[in-house]
């Protein structure tokens, strides 16, 4: 009776490598994120009724990341860039924005700190609503 051949560690690395590759691949794009390309002033970012009601939606803003954060009627805009190390904050459930790196915590409401180990608050971007629209102000 014969063994199975078993691989080369230079096949079992290419191997690897493809797979990794392929992962990384994969998500580099579509991640359900809406891309807003002209981010000048009045840009329309989106509908104040595509915000989720007591959430938050992500949109990546030329080369950024916002998140647009909505209580009721109003809508406030932050940059999803956790001030701690530059993570990508993002929008939990219990109205949250939580920076899945090291788990600092920001008020939807104003940006401010929650939880650590980040000391600033969120940086806010400047918006404005129209006719029921969030447009960059």
């Amino acid at each position: 009776m014969t063994s199975p051949a078993c691989p080369s560690r230079r096949a079992l690395l290419a191997a690897t490598g493809a797979g990794l590759g392929a992962l990384a691949l994969a998500g580099c794009g579509g991640d359900g994120v809406r891309e807003v390309a002209d981010a000048g002033s009045g840009t329309v970012l989106a509908r104040v009724d595509d915000v989720p009601a007591e959430g938050a939606l992500e949109l990546a803003v030329g080369e950024r990341r916002v998140l647009l954060v909505r209580a009721g009627d109003t809508v406030a805009a932050y940059e999803a860039e956790c001030p701690h190390q530059g993570c990508a904050v993002r929008p939990t459930r219990g109205n949250r924005l939580v920076c899945p790196c090291h788990g600092s915590a920001f008020d939807p409401a104003d940006g401010g700190v929650l939880q650590g180990p980040a000391t600033a608050a969120l940086t806010p971007v400047d918006v404005v609503l129209t006719a029921g629209e969030v447009r960059l102000a």
